[in-house]
Parts: structure tokens; C-alpha cells; sequence
């Protein structure tokens, strides 16, 4: 059974997306820290996901500190990698970069575990009551359930080899992801001076006076170049919430109560629960520039903002093209031309390569799957600028937003239509 029909549509297509709750790790205190913290929280929401938000989205590192020993497994994770020298331990000027993030990432999942942040995405999902009841209308809204059947099944002591129930698990339930992002802003002056003091130490080695001179002045007018302005610096740590056959079926069986049974006892288990976590997925890093100019109409915080939420965009993107299970699917929007609605914002190139695939539901099981049609590739003359604040930018340099690109177009055929999913592949 094919879910999306071969015809030239605009609407927008119903499809499963993957879920997302997104945080910033409050670290110390840098310049314009109030802007950039401020610029997350009201950045737009990745439109590609479901909006997953539980409620608080910072936390305070420092309030979960990873004790010696903890600190020490982290090295010698690192050191059976072989990445670590057997030294490793003798200093404390052996922390790398590198260290220094993977003791965040521990820090990030003790303020998990300890605030239960999994058992909170889980509720979510079931729309937890405060009297500990749950229901399905949140994954009826997502998915196109019949939420009715879902819970008598669930009532029935059916939640094993029910297809909906499966299917809610592996394609909603299952792609629950957190993002937590750790911001800096440095001024482009400082790592500009570093580069030039290293430049003159390389020049003092010239064989020549004149090759010297030569060495040095192009040392200041790189310096010069390089000096203005400030960068955002983001990393960003991705974790999926575990969701798999046996967890559901304690949940379903131990712990799920609606309201026409409610139970103080199941509310405490739900509450005490350890049954959920979170697994540490990966990260990435990104950079944004933040640039003045005489000409320039914008405040100083409105130009930090927007190389915040370009960064913030960034670094979304590297986490989508490394990581295959946080890749998004889009739907086409046409398929004469094959056009999508994304573009610069998911850090699109030209020749970047997405396969086609056809939603369709197995008759036998019930279960949605994903059918390859074939694969396209992006058209660098037609890529669709979608970063944040693109098109008032286009407006300030005279251009007409009329005639702008408003969807990417892509190659590969005419055997494609509106509704069929894209998915990028390496």
C-alpha cells in the first residue's frame, strides 16, 4: 500500500518526523554571553523535527561535577582507544580539548540521570497526567494512529505483536533525540595575534633581511584581515532516547495505567523508574563569524544573534550528514523538477546526493516501510538560501525577495512526485 500519490501538489505531505528536545549547557561566563544564550532560546525550532521540549532547556555543568575516578575512567576509555599515551594521568595539563568535552558529556548524562530526563520524554510522548495516567493522543497526532484501538490493546495485554504499537515505537517512540549545545564567543583578535606571533617567529628564521621583512609584513596583513569581529564556537552533544522491544514491553505490561484505572502505585514505579536512559550518540562542532560594518543598519546584538542561529543551524546540520539516524527525511515538494523545501540553512552543496524513497505499508504486518526509488543529486545553480534572516539580507543589498529561490531544485529523472520522501546518503 502506497501512502504518497503520484501528483503535483504543494501541500504539505504527513510523514513521520523525528523528535527533539534541544538544551544549552550554561558554562562560564564569556563576552556577549546574555545574547548568545538568549538568541538559542528564541531561536527557531528545527522545523524538520517534532517539537519534544520538556521544559527546562539549560543546566549548570558545575552542579554535576564527575568525581577522580570518574575523570580517570575517562582517560582510560580513551587511552584502550589507543588515543591516549599510558601517561596520560601524570598531569593535569593533560586534559585536551578533546577530554575536556568528553567530561561534559559525562556531566550532561549525570544531570540525565539524575533529573530523570528520559522517564520526562517518555511521559511526553504518552501524555502523562498528573495523576500518573497516559493516553495515546500525542502519538495518534504524530503518526495518524488510531489512539482508541492502540489503548484497548494495550488494555487487552496485547501490547506484544501489535503492529501500531510496534510501529509508534520504532518510528516515533524510538527517534527521540536531545541535543545539548555549549557555546563560546571569542574575539576574532585574539586567535588573530596568535597567528601572527607564530608568523614572526617563523620570519626570524628567514635566510635573508629582505625575505624577513617580506614574512612579516604579510604576517600584519593577514593579521589585519583576520582581527575584526568576533566567532560564535558551538558543540553540539546528540542523544537518543533507548526504545527498544523489551522496555516497551515492561512499560505497556508494569507501568502504563489511563485514566479509567489509575494507580498511586504505578505513578511512584513511573516515577522511581530506571527503565529509561539516554545513549550518548555523538557531536560536532561549528563556528560563525560575526562581522561589522560601517554600513551595517543592525545593532551589535542583532548581529550576534543572527551568527548565533546560523552556528546553531551549522552545527544541526554536520550532526545530520555524520550521523545516519539523526538524518531527517523531506518531502518533495515537485517532481517536474524535483524540488524540496531545504537548502544552505541544512548546509546543502551542490552535487550532494539524497535517495528517494516511497512510503508505503506492508500488508501483512501493518508496519510503515520505506521503499528506494532512486537516488538525486543537488543543483548547485539552483540551492535555496534558508538560513535564518536570509531574506531580509537580500532586501538591504536592493534585490527584489520576489525573485528569490524559494525551494531547491535537484537532478536525477522524472520518475519522482510530490509526497515521495528524501533522505541524503554519504
Amino acid at each position: 500500500m502506497t501512502l504518497a500519490q503520484p501528483k503535483e501538489q504543494t501541500t504539505e505531505t504527513k510523514y513521520r518526523r523525528s523528535s527533539l528536545h534541544t538544551m544549552i549547557a550554561e558554562t562560564e561566563k564569556f563576552p556577549n554571553k546574555e545574547v548568545v544564550v538568549n538568541a538559542f532560546n528564541t531561536a527557531p525550532f528545527p522545523d524538520k523535527y517534532n517539537n519534544h521540549v520538556i521544559g527546562a532547556k539549560s543546566f549548570d555543568p558545575a552542579q554535576y561535577p564527575l568525581t577522580k575516578e570518574e575523570i580517570a575512567g575517562l582517560f582510560k576509555e580513551k587511552s584502550k582507544a589507543g588515543k591516549f599515551a599510558s601517561s596520560a594521568l601524570s598531569s593535569s595539563t593533560d586534559i585536551t580539548i578533546d577530554t575536556a568535552a568528553r567530561m561534559l558529556s559525562s556531566q550532561i548524562k549525570k544531570y540525565f540521570d539524575q533529573n530523570k530526563i528520559a522517564n520526562q520524554l517518555v511521559a511526553k510522548w504518552f501524555n502523562r497526567q498528573a495523576d500518573g495516567t497516559f493516553d495515546m493522543s500525542l502519538i495518534q497526532e504524530r503518526g495518524s494512529y488510531n489512539a482508541s484501538e492502540m489503548e484497548a490493546n494495550i488494555a487487552k495485554g496485547a501490547a506484544r505483536g501489535v503492529s501500531s504499537l510496534a510501529d509508534a515505537g520504532i518510528e516515533l517512540i524510538g527517534n527521540t533525540f536531545v541535543v545539548v549545545s555549549r557555546f563560546n564567543f571569542v574575539s576574532n583578535e585574539v586567535v588573530a595575534r596568535v597567528v601572527r606571533d607564530a608568523a614572526y617567529l617563523a620570519a626570524n628564521q628567514a635566510k635573508t633581511p629582505m625575505l624577513q621583512t617580506a614574512a612579516i609584513k604579510a604576517a600584519d596583513a593577514a593579521y589585519d584581515k583576520a582581527k575584526e569581529g568576533y566567532s560564535v564556537w558551538a558543540t553540539a552533544f546528540l542523544y537518543k532516547l533507548v526504545w527498544n522491544d523489551s522496555i516497551e514491553a515492561i512499560f505497556y505490561n508494569d507501568l502504563w495505567m489511563d485514566k479509567t484505572n489509575p494507580d498511586p502505585k504505578k505513578k511512584e514505579a513511573f516515577d522511581k523508574s530506571d527503565l529509561f536512559s539516554l545513549e550518548f550518540v555523538g557531536d560536532e562542532k561549528a563556528t560563525g563569524l560575526v562581522l561589522f560594518s560601517l554600513k551595517e543598519k543592525r545593532t551589535e546584538a542583532q548581529i550576534i544573534e543572527i551568527a548565533t542561529i546560523r552556528t546553531i543551524d551549522a552545527v544541526f546540520a554536520k550532526l545530520q550528514k555524520k550521523y545516519d539516524v539523526f538524518k531527517t527525511k523531506t518531502p518533495l515538494l515537485t517532481g517536474n523538477p524535483i524540488t524540496a523545501k531545504i537548502g544552505l540553512k541544512e548546509g546543502l552543496e551542490g552535487g550532494d546526493k539524497f535517495e528517494v524513497l516511497e512510503q508505503t505499508q506492508d500488508p501483512k504486518t501493518g508496519l510503515t516501510k520505506y521503499v528506494s526509488k532512486g537516488t538525486i543529486t543537488v543543483d548547485e545553480k539552483s540551492i535555496w538560501d534558508n538560513r535564518y534572516n536570509a531574506g531580509d539580507e537580500l532586501t538591504a543589498t536592493g534585490a527584489d525577495p520576489k525573485t528569490a529561490l524559494d525551494r531547491t531544485t535537484f537532478k536525477g529523472g522524472t520518475k519522482f512526485f510530490s509526497g515521495m520522501l528524501v533522505r541524503q546518503v554519504k
